[in-house]
């Protein structure tokens, strides 16, 4: 076999399916199945007003998610963070409404809570040895229980109507932002994948194929169209879906193009392997739990700002489960070194289409628990699988 067919076999479908790798395929045909079954079903379903309220309901439990997958990078877990969305959540309204501070000052103080949140958990883990299992699901109990404590007999407090949080899930991009916001993305993933792909050319190193890049961009810039095109119908791009995706891009560059990024990676494949390698396993870890628990602090943010209160349900109920959900059915493994960030914003897309999709044809809450069991089952089933293909 050729040089030039190893270099291009690992880019093609076979190599693909041979090394156990399909990547975001097959969350990408799930996505198209559940979008032609529930718009058959119910012609409201992809309706520009349906498909805005959609975005907007992925945010909160989103970002979450992407807190989720910085540990499961690592093998580990963390069952805290809806807990500590909660929680998060709940300190920044008592600052902000109870006491009068600034909004940025009380989000900041926030978060601040949720660092040292994370900050005691990785040390747990790291310094005491305790697994992440029973580190976080102390955790779970624990922060709710403070956070209980903190909303005292009232319950509820209401965030103003035309306060700044608030404001975060009413604002609503003008089309020629979203217009040009498409056109700076597209460029810089053009820009990015062309001079990455000079780069291992002229490093002898294996690229995809040309082609194969100009479909990707003209894949990526048709998706970003058609979503600005259609949520323009309605009210326009919310910001927290802007918010979101800032989000999913920013930890994505930092994963694939820093030293801690690929110490992350390095990490969960094989931890004693990157110890002999001079990593500090126990720095990285402590550091994974730190974004995880100040992802779900802003995550909680973002879920009261939709919300305009917080309760003694913030955080409960089923974000929790959702989020690690959606990092697993976007394909971030739960053994360790295989995921990304784009997992998240595929995985909850996901879930909340099937929930979307059943409340509209008023299917009862217990079918819509099982297809999502269903469709994590098939997930996980499906990283199974792909093990052994890369063991092999």
């Amino acid at each position: 076999m050729s040089t030039d067919t190893l270099a291009r076999k690992p880019y093609t479908a076979g190599g693909l399916l041979r090394r156990g790798d399909l990547g975001a395929w097959p969350v990408v045909g799930g996505l198209l199945a559940i979008a032609i079954v529930f718009g058959t079903l119910n012609e409201h379903f992809l309706s520009a007003e349906n498909l805005t309220n959609l975005a907007l309901q992925l945010a909160a439990t989103g970002t979450i998610s992407l807190g989720i997958i910085m540990v499961l990078l690592l093998g580990e877990i963390d069952l805290s963070a809806g807990s500590v969305s909660g929680l998060c959540a709940v300190v920044m309204t008592i600052l902000y409404v109870k006491q009068g501070w600034h909004p940025m000052a009380a989000i900041a103080v926030a978060l601040a809570a949720a660092l040292a949140i994370g900050l005691l958990h990785g040390l747990m883990h790291t310094k005491l040895r305790m697994p992440s299992f029973v580190v976080t699901l102390a955790g779970l109990i624990g922060w709710q229980g403070l956070l209980l404590y903190l909303l005292g007999r009232g319950g509820t407090i209401n965030l103003p109507f035309d306060g700044f949080v608030s404001r975060l899930s009413d604002t609503w991009l003008p089309p020629a932002m979203a217009w040009a916001l498409v056109a700076v993305l597209v460029g810089a993933y053009a820009a990015a994948g062309l001079i990455a792909r000079r780069a291992r050319t002229a490093a002898a190193l294996p690229a995809a194929p040309l082609p194969w890049t100009l479909v990707k961009i003209a894949g990526l810039g048709v998706a970003l169209a058609a979503a600005v095109a259609v949520l323009s119908a309605d009210r326009g791009v919310p910001l927290l879906l802007v918010i979101f995706g800032a989000l999913v891009v920013a930890l994505d560059l930092v994963l694939r193009h820093t030293v801690f990024g690929r110490w992350i990676y390095a990490v969960g494949g094989n931890a004693e392997a990157a110890r002999r390698a001079g990593i500090s396993v126990t720095r990285i870890r402590v550091l994974a739990f730190v974004l995880a628990s100040v992802l779900a602090g802003f995550g909680g943010i973002l879920a009261a700002s939709r919300l305009s209160a917080v309760n003694q349900a913030s955080g409960g109920s089923d974000i929790l489960l959702m989020a690690i959900a959606a990092a697993v059915i976007g394909g971030t493994s739960l053994f360790g070194g295989r995921g990304r960030p784009y997992a998240a914003l595929l995985g909850i897309l996901v879930i909340q289409s099937i929930t979307n999709g059943m409340l509209l044809l008023n299917v009862d809450s217990s079918v819509r628990f099982m297809v999502t069991a269903g469709v994590l089952a098939l997930a996980v089933a499906i990283d199974s699988m792909a093990r052994r293909g890369n063991a092999r």
